[in-house]
């Protein structure tokens, strides 16, 4: 399975690259992203970043639109030029990278986004990684809990292998250039390999491989 954080991402396009060079995999990274943000935020450099309340870190050059529209809540940190659009819901421990959109009713709860990663349009991320310019089409939204609340696993169905992350809390990691499609749902412990296209309203479930194109659970191609 190529879901190692080494599989998955390009670390130069992140502000959390050291933060997670000291771990394998991705999800790994979720316990203490909040302890990470608050200490990286202490390194800010104050002619470009602005704190506009505790432990929140808007970069001065990003563009939020109808301010008193959205919500901030610490640990989070704004990069360079993103944009921040009405109504977005960023409820702490969030990192977004540089060249990022945040849309409008789009919620964040524990994430990273590298840089150039945009959720434009009604969607839920929550404890989930998203790579390098990958995308989340309209309305596309990661499930983070189980049903029956109980520990996400990470399932490789093709091969059968499954690894325990011992998280009840879990959504999805997205490698680098991931697109999914519109109104898509990506199931607690997905891990997107990286150039891969979800198709529009999938339900997706476990490993999908790099450089794929996701139709359906039973019909996963290559991408020539």
């Amino acid at each position: 399975m190529d879901i190692r954080i080494t599989d998955l991402f390009d670390l130069s396009h992140t502000k959390a690259a050291e933060y997670l060079k000291q771990f394998e995999y991705p999800w790994e990274a979720l316990g203490d992203l909040s302890d990470f943000i608050i200490e990286y935020s202490k390194t800010l450099p104050e002619d470009e970043y602005e704190q506009i309340s505790e432990c929140v870190w808007i970069a001065k050059d990003a563009v939020i639109y109808n301010r008193g529209s959205n919500y901030f809540k610490g640990p989070c940190v704004i990069g360079h030029r993103t944009e921040i659009r009405p109504g977005a819901f960023i409820r702490g421990s969030v990192l977004v990278g540089d060249d990022c959109v945040v849309g409008n009713s789009t919620e964040l709860k524990n994430v990273v986004l590298f840089d150039n990663v945009q959720v434009p349009h009604f969607n839920y991320v929550g404890d989930s990684i998203l790579g390098y310019k990958s995308h989340m089409g309209a309305g596309a939204v990661t499930s983070n809990v189980k049903s029956d609340k109980t520990l996400v696993s990470v399932k490789d169905f093709e091969t059968g292998e499954k690894i325990e992350t011992g998280l009840k809390k879990f959504g999805a990691m997205l490698g680098d250039n991931v697109e999914v499609g519109c109104n898509s749902v990506l199931c607690p412990g997905s891990v997107i390999g990286r150039n891969t296209n979800i198709y529009p309203t999938s339900m997706v479930r476990g490993v999908v491989t790099s450089n794929s194109i996701y139709k359906n659970k039973t019909e996963i191609v290559e991408k020539m």
